[in-house]
Parts: structure tokens; C-alpha cells; sequence
């Protein structure tokens, strides 16, 4: 009878926030198909690992399994990548899964992004058009700006171009390439416009624009496809005329 094949994980895990790391591994029957994500199910139902002994369930995030939610971001054999769309049949083994150091651990591969959407409020990454009455149907854009817009609109936040930026980290309070690429995002909308230079101005601070070293690392991870250096770029320009206005004064804002 012909040997069944398996799958063999490394898990880089952590019992909480403040708790040391350590490594755990597990071997499952193969499947046609497996992706990271169905591999983590398997480990939930019967958390046994490759030793045989019983273990705690391993903690990660997940919502969609389309990538479009960009919750389950993780680091799959030293790349942070999605693990719904990381097919066990790519993958060199052992697959090791570690959870994203950039930001806080609050379990195994569970991570606190609250640095990344606290940035987005930093920068008023929103349209403010709310209201208690019909504002009635928006400007338009014109077809070749919408189509480039609508590129940067699939940043779903899932942290992947964060943690591979070696700009982001710990020492550092930058606020990475997909904030910034929201405000050239929001700023590029009709109504968003009006608050162009608040946006500008909260990245021409501390933690914003001055602190990208051009790695690209962050356009090169993006699971996405987002021109983020495109984007930085442009910011760039932007906030040298915004400057300028500042110095010497316009009522253009």
C-alpha cells in the first residue's frame, strides 16, 4: 500500500502579547488543492502536533478567503503574503507561517493592525459627504483618471507592503506606502479634493512622506498590484507645490 502524502508546517507561535515565541510543527494528510488557510482548519479541528501531543488551536485572522479582505496577511517561508491565496502546492516545504513583526502579536499569527487604520485616520482617508438630506449625484470623473483611481481603490489594508518595508518598524513612526496612497487616492476624487491640503499637510510631518527610503519593497509585495511608488511619487510633487503655497501664500489652499 502506497505511503500517504503528507504536508509539514513550522508554526511560529505566541501565547499572548507580552509571551515569548517558539516554534511548533504539524504534519496533515495531503489534499489536492490545499491552500494555508484550509491547512490552519485542519490544525483547529484536531490541534495535534507533529509529535503527537495535544496543543492549543492556533489563533489567526480570515474573513473573506478571496483576498479581498486582507485580514489573513502573514509571513508564509519568510514573504508576507496572504495565506487564502498561498497554495500548499507552490510552496517549498516545510511551509513556515510566522505572524507579521511589524505589528504587535496578540497571538501566534493573530496581529494588531490598529497602526495602519490609525494612520488612514491621520490622513482623513474618506470622502466627507455625510449628511441628513440627498446631496444629489456626484461630480464625475473623467474615464482615464477614474481608471487609474479605481487601481489604487483595491488596497484592501491587509499590511503587506508595511511589513515589507524596512521603514516601518518599531523605531520608526512612519506610516507606510498604503496610507500614502490613499491620500493621492482621495485626493484625486472631486469632492475629496476639498480637503487636498490637510492630507498634504499630515503627511509632510513627522512619520510621512520624508520617511520613505524608496526601498520598493512595498510596489514589489503588494498582493494587489498597486503602483505604491507611483503614488509616492507624485506625493512628492504635490507636497513641494503645497509647501510652496504654504510660504508664500494662496488662496487655493
Amino acid at each position: 500500500m502506497a505511503e500517504q502524502k503528507t504536508v509539514e508546517f513550522i508554526v511560529v507561535r505566541q501565547d499572548g502579547p507580552d509571551g515569548n515565541s517558539y516554534e511548533e510543527k504539524f504534519v496533515l494528510p495531503y489534499r489536492p488543492n490545499m491552500n494555508v488557510i484550509s491547512a490552519l482548519m485542519e490544525i483547529r479541528r484536531n490541534p495535534v502536533n507533529k509529535e503527537g501531543k495535544e496543543t492549543t488551536p492556533i489563533n489567526w485572522d480570515m474573513n473573506c478567503l478571496e483576498e479581498v479582505c486582507g485580514a489573513c496577511s502573514m509571513v508564509i517561508n519568510g514573504k508576507p503574503r496572504q495565506s487564502c491565496t498561498a497554495l500548499v502546492d507552490k510552496l517549498e516545504q516545510p511551509i513556515k507561517l510566522e505572524p507579521m513583526r511589524t505589528f504587535p502579536v496578540v497571538r501566534d499569527l493573530q496581529v494588531d493592525r490598529s497602526r495602519m487604520f490609525d494612520s488612514l485616520k491621520k490622513v482623513k482617508a474618506w470622502i466627507p459627504i455625510d449628511g441628513t438630506y440627498d446631496l444629489g449625484p456626484g461630480p464625475r470623473m473623467p474615464e482615464k483618471k477614474r481608471q487609474w483611481a479605481y487601481e489604487l481603490s483595491k488596497c484592501m489594508t491587509c499590511g503587506v507592503c508595511l511589513e515589507a518595508c524596512p521603514n516601518v518598524n518599531s523605531k520608526s513612526d512612519f506610516i507606510g506606502p498604503a496610507p500614502l496612497s490613499q491620500v493621492r487616492l482621495f485626493n484625486a476624487h472631486p469632492t475629496g479634493e476639498m480637503n487636498k491640503s490637510e492630507r498634504l499637510e499630515a503627511i509632510m510631518g513627522d512619520g510621512g512622506l520624508a520617511n520613505c527610503g524608496n526601498s520598493q519593497n512595498c510596489v514589489q509585495s503588494c498582493p494587489k498590484g498597486i503602483p505604491l511608488t507611483t503614488s509616492i511619487a507624485a506625493l512628492n510633487r504635490d507636497t513641494t507645490v503645497q509647501m510652496f503655497r504654504n510660504f508664500f501664500g494662496s488662496d487655493q489652499g
